[in-house]
């Protein structure tokens, strides 16, 4: 799959492009990542690629005109229709069905905006989907794209190592990951000793598997009620989850 960002910091996105365990995927090609610096397509001496807003205000808005050559140009050289997305706080908030999804399609544009945002005549003609990565504001769109790249990335085939890791995510089956322990067993800190739950040092694997959904029932009906709500909703709780959480008092 590619990936196309129109932006005007392609400079942020080189170190996380080679660091890391998710570089396994930009430097197989599994993921192909092409940047577009947008004041390339700018049409002035002075590469100028934002004015001020009609109807007066703060900040600065960025032109259509730079923004349209840099998608023709995409365009000319994908030869395929792949969606623009548009990072914007006014966006659908990113989550994990969402990335399995683009983690299993050709790719995007990804277009990072910066100032108070983009022409609408813009977005109106050209944006097929407006993305967010939560209720609050940031100077750019570069950091959504760097999150949804390494999230995607992470899907692919052979880039985690070990096949079954992201399946045990938090949100893949709906739920917020249990806590993990590694060594030592036994860890001695100012409180006191701090043991790892002796079912994990069990060797009993069906133990450690309710063990664990357990944990991840309890800790996502604490943290997250409304994701317990939605499962229940498309029914993907058992009949043994619904008798925890009824201990829970749930």
């Amino acid at each position: 799959m590619r990936f196309d960002v129109i932006t005007l910091f392609p400079e942020l996105f080189a170190p996380h492009l080679t660091q890391g365990i998710t570089r396994r995927a930009f430097e197989t090609g599994q993921v192909d990542v092409k940047l577009w610096p947008l004041r390339d397509f700018a049409d002035n001496a002075y590469r100028r690629v934002d004015d001020r807003p009609y109807g007066g205000g703060p900040g600065m808005v960025m032109l259509v005109e730079p923004l349209e050559r840099a998608l023709q140009a995409i365009r000319a050289e994908r030869n395929d229709a792949a969606p623009v997305i548009h990072f914007t706080p006014t966006g659908r908030r990113i989550d994990q069905a969402l990335l399995t999804e683009f983690a299993q399609g050709p790719g995007a544009v990804l277009l990072c905006g910066r100032y108070e945002g983009i022409d609408q005549r813009f977005v109106d003609r050209h944006v097929d989907v407006e993305l967010s990565l939560g209720d609050f504001v940031l100077s750019g769109g570069e950091l959504p794209a760097l999150a949804m790249l390494d999230g995607v990335a992470r899907l692919q085939d052979g880039v985690l190592g070990d096949a079954q890791s992201h399946q045990q995510d938090s949100f893949s089956d709906g739920l917020l990951d249990c806590p993990h322990f590694s060594r030592p067993d036994v860890l001695n800190t100012p409180e006191g000793e701090a043991a790892v739950p002796p079912v994990l040092l069990s060797g009993h694997h069906a133990d450690i598997a309710r063990w664990r959904r357990e944990q991840s029932l309890a800790l996502t009906a604490k943290r997250r009620p409304d994701l317990i709500e939605a499962l229940r909703a498309r029914g993907g709780l058992s009949k043994a989850d619904e008798k925890y959480l009824l201990c829970l008092g749930l």
